[in-house]
């Protein structure tokens, strides 16, 4: 009752301000000024939720809690400003309620005694919910991003992001480290699946419309106040953190100027411009400097160029990384003063107060000035602030967040991975191909045949998302989602290789009519997600080859977090269909596309390789298609950026131009195109639009994509869709690293379909 007395006090008189004020200013700057240097350490200090708990870090004792004196430690002798994540699982909800009053209880008790005029400086929660409130037992879980980018539809992707910052808030937390803006070129890399794709473009699109759910009306205004309702956005990671040469996590980017502003910079810059509120930085090294210790990449282009004026935090141990891991500091003293010098505002520490320490030192030694750290504190005071946490830092204890983990959720988010899930091959005229119909015997197979980890992926629970325990048992495998939507009879086999069970599965397979493939890709991210090729494991491969010996036909799934090669099977099956990893609502939409109650509509977010070593990306220059018999064959994906197949026959026809002469001098293009539905099933299209520059100074691409739309086109129905191409639209980055506009020819492609603007001198 002390807790929820002391907590209810600070709800009283709660500013409903939507805008920034002076009085809210004049605060942050009464605060700053009162506090001692050893204060303001301590709020650009984060802490790991272990540190405060009882038992050891990473072995914590169950049920995790809050140790008194530790935390008492971390507010009266450090100051901690914030604290993250969980203790390596999710909690439900009332456990989470508990944890964070008891941390605001303890900086209340504290500060009422000792500190500020304000009396309640909050402690700042931060949670990776990177596909739904995934660190809540119970909370609702969407396809990983890479999925939902292969929706092509930003409403929703927006309200994927604000069902979680709902969830998330209702369990006291307002600060979520998602989304991730990095664009995925290298499909080897480990968080490849964590991206929105490969296109610069459809990862701003995405990027912004994802920040506008999780802020909600705050929008692109960066005062005023975000409501309980939503949370922080922090874009990650700043910058070119999934540019690293060798594929690997964490590994040197070597990227120029055009690189990093035509493809790295893009979907960071919209998402300043939507308002987004704070950064993690780059765990990286950018042309051998590591980015935690570059200030002409934080504070020249991220700050003065970019404009951004929100927090900026570490990644974990990256301060620390920048001794034992990059060798550019030659103690941890050094490289906290390289970090913060460099622009970083809060440290991600995790496990200790020697940040803290370090720091106070380097301000009494001159090395790190007290007016660099106002800098940082007076952003952490404002975020505080505009997430209302010094007068409503616990909204759950006056609002019941009643929607939580609802039906209405849970259909979002079989709607999302409906849309998400693309079909790559549907051969028609072959027996087992989709969709089916009700009543058809199936035998599934593969390790992701009965196991939800292969659906959810990393971030699900627990961090690498491979732990059963966590996961909620009511929630349907592949299997079990077949059985509840088909009248015929389905059967389970060979969910793990070996000649026995080979055996055994053959007789089970005996009276089917189609054999399902399901192979799924082992839950991982970060370093445990390095591999050394996207060939399939030894097992896997048995698997589908023991599926097509049969003689039955194949259906092969893949829930994958990056593309594996399919190059040896993918055209003996009847139909293959990537799902990525569409969450645990996500096999109710794979059986709903398997048995055609919903028509597929995902295109593929990447180039899907066919080999190991051609990992083109779609908008690779012209050089890179020549054959050694010099003509223009080497870009040969197993499927190309874009594709997916619908069960309707889609028919692209009668593409106009108008170009536009604006008011203020400039030109704009209308182009419009239709798009047919012969089928007898209403399909829903995304209408992707491409440029292509015939000459230019600098290399053009083959194509890049400039704009898309998704709509419902009605069987046996026409359906318009309608862009405009502006001036800018047709800009590049010249030799000079400046955006330029030069005259000329510009092919326009949809689908089959081309048409021409010209830019004339």
């Amino acid at each position: 009752m002390r807790t929820l007395f002391l907590i209810m006090a600070v709800l009283v008189g709660v500013n409903s301000s939507a805008q920034w004020t002076k009085q809210q200013e004049d605060k942050i700057q009464n605060i700053l000024s009162q506090m001692s240097i050893e204060q303001k350490a301590g709020q650009m200090t984060q802490i790991n939720l272990d540190v405060i708990c009882v038992g050891e870090i990473y072995k914590l004792q169950e049920p995790h809690r809050i140790d008194p004196e530790k935390l008492k430690m971390a507010i009266e002798q450090y100051h901690v400003g914030s604290i993250l994540n969980c203790g390596g699982h999710a909690y439900p909800i009332a456990q989470w309620h508990e944890i964070i009053t008891g941390i605001h209880q303890a900086s209340l008790e504290y500060q009422q005694k000792h500190s500020y005029e304000s009396k309640f400086v909050p402690v700042l929660y931060g949670i990776d919910a990177i596909h739904g409130a995934n660190y809540i037992m119970g909370g609702t879980l969407f396809p990983q991003q890479l999925g939902q980018a292969a929706t092509f539809n930003p409403s929703l992707v927006k309200e994927a992001a604000r069902i979680t910052a709902y969830e998330t808030r209702a369990a006291g937390i307002p600060w979520n480290f998602s989304p991730v803006l990095d664009v995925g070129r290298v499909p080897t890399w480990s968080r490849f699946f964590e991206t929105y794709g490969e296109d610069p473009y459809l990862c701003s699109v995405l990027g912004k419309a994802c920040i506008n759910g999780y802020q909600g009306m705050f929008g692109k205004d960066n005062n005023g106040e975000i409501d309980e309702y939503h949370v922080a956005a922090c874009m990650k990671h700043f910058l070119g953190y999934s540019g690293a040469r060798t594929g690997k996590d964490r590994t040197p980017a070597y990227l120029s100027d055009i690189q990093l502003k035509e493809i790295y910079r893009p979907s960071f810059q919209a998402a300043i411009d939507e308002g987004a509120l704070t950064v993690m930085i780059n765990s990286g090294e950018i042309n051998g400097i590591p980015v935690h210790a570059n200030p002409k990449i934080l504070i020249e282009l991220l700050r003065k160029e970019m404009g951004f004026e929100g927090m900026a935090v570490t990644d974990w141990e990256d301060v620390i990384k920048l001794v034992n891991i990059h060798h550019v500091a030659e103690n941890l003293k050094d490289a906290v003063a390289l970090a913060v010098n460099a622009g970083i505002d809060m440290c991600m520490v995790p496990n200790d107060y020697n940040f803290t320490t370090l720091l106070i030192e380097l301000v009494k030694e001159g090395r790190v000035s007290e007016a660099r750290l106002d800098e940082s504190v007076h952003r952490i005071l404002k975020l505080k602030m505009q997430l209302d946490l010094f007068d409503n830092p616990v909204p759950f204890l006056k609002n019941g967040y009643a929607d939580k983990m609802s039906a209405a959720f849970q259909q979002t988010a079989i709607a999302t991975a409906e849309e998400s899930i693309t079909l790559l091959e549907n051969r028609k005229d072959q027996a087992g191909s989709l969709p089916w119909k009700n009543g058809v015997n199936v035998c599934v197979v593969g390790n992701a045949a009965n196991q939800l980890i292969y659906q959810n992926g990393a971030w699900s629970r627990t961090w690498q998302g491979t732990d059963t325990i966590w996961n909620d048992p009511t929630r349907l495998t592949t299997v079990q989602a077949i059985q509840k939507a088909n009248s015929g009879k389905t059967v389970c086999a060979l969910t793990q290789w070996s000649e026995a069970n080979a055996k055994k599965a053959k007789k089970l397979a005996k009276g089917s009519d189609v054999i399902l493939v399901c192979l799924g890709e082992k839950p991982s991210t970060e370093k445990p997600g390095d591999i050394d090729d996207l060939n399939w494991g030894k097992s896997e491969r048995q698997t589908i080859k023991w599926a097509l010996s049969t003689g039955k036909p194949v259906v092969l799934v893949l829930f994958e977090n990056r593309p594996r090669l399919v190059n040896d099977w993918a055209d003996q099956c009847a139909a293959v269909i990537m799902a990525y990893q569409p969450g645990e609502w996500g096999n109710m939409a794979l059986a709903n596309i398997l048995f055609g109650k919903t028509n597929p509509s995902g295109k593929l977010p990447f180039t899907y390789p066919r080999y190991n070593q051609t990992l083109l990306t779609y908008d690779h220059k012209h050089s890179e298609e020549l054959d050694p018999n010099f003509g223009n064959k080497a870009f040969n994906p197993q499927w190309p950026f874009g594709y997916g197949l619908s069960y309707s026959d889609l028919i692209y026809q009668n593409i106009e131009t108008q170009e536009v002469q604006n008011a203020n001098g400039t030109r704009s293009w209308n182009v419009s195109v239709e798009v047919k539905n012969n089928g007898d099933q209403n399909a829903k299209e995304a209408v992707l639009v491409y440029k292509h520059d015939r000459v230019a100074s600098v290399t053009p691409h083959v194509k890049k994509l400039i704009d898309f739309d998704k709509k419902e086109v009605l069987a046996h129905a026409t359906t318009k869709y309608s862009f405009v191409i502006d001036q800018e639209d047709l800009k590049f980055v010249g030799a000079n690293g400046e955006l330029i506009l030069e005259p000329g020819i510009w092919d326009i492609y949809i689908g089959n379909l081309s048409t021409t603007i010209e830019i004339k001198p």
